[in-house]
């Protein structure tokens, strides 16, 4: 990997925290409680996208660790949350995108990435709390995962089709 690769990985790896953080910070009044834009899952579709799976990894594992200590959540169920749910969804997207992208867009592997996020933090959430319960939320998650996942995709396929020369690494 050149120098150039390396330093924007941790460009993306700093912009993904960084957005982690904000989220985290922001009082959305949204319907649906606890569920987030997924802003830093931008950020992980483009380092996917540019960089490959192993490379994305890095970032995912990155903005998590660095969202986490400056939250103060780090170790927690939160983390253990975020953790689970960001390399879940990173592994599928991946897949998607090896396996399926000449029929599923940008947008469609996001959306699918926002829904394996939500299922699988649920499924973490529920062995936590030995509650099996908690699942009764998947459906609602599910219909907020539509939106978002659309909304993060349209982000990500927005760079990238105005970032041209400033990766300059060969796409994965």
């Amino acid at each position: 990997m050149s120098a150039r690769s390396t330093i924007l990985l941790g460009l993306l790896i700093g912009i993904a925290a960084v957005l982690h953080i904000i989220e985290n910070w922001l009082p959305l009044p949204l319907p649906v409680p606890g569920a987030k834009l997924g802003l830093a899952n931008v950020i992980s579709l483009i380092a996917l996208i540019y960089f490959g799976w192993r490379h994305a990894l890095y970032v995912v594992i990155g903005r998590v660790l660095l969202g986490s200590v400056a939250g103060g959540v780090f170790l927690g169920p939160t983390f253990v949350m975020s953790l689970s749910g960001a390399v879940g969804s990173l592994l599928v997207m991946g897949l998607a995108w090896k396996h399926w992208r000449p029929s599923l867009s940008i947008v469609g592997i996001s959306v699918l990435g926002a829904f394996v996020h939500n299922s699988l933090q649920l499924v973490i959430a529920s062995k936590l709390v030995s509650n099996y319960g908690v699942l009764w939320y998947l459906p609602w998650l599910t219909l907020f995962a539509l939106p978002t996942g659309i909304a993060t995709g349209l982000c990500a396929a927005a760079f990238l089709n105005r970032s041209g020369a400033f990766f300059l690494v060969e796409k994965q």
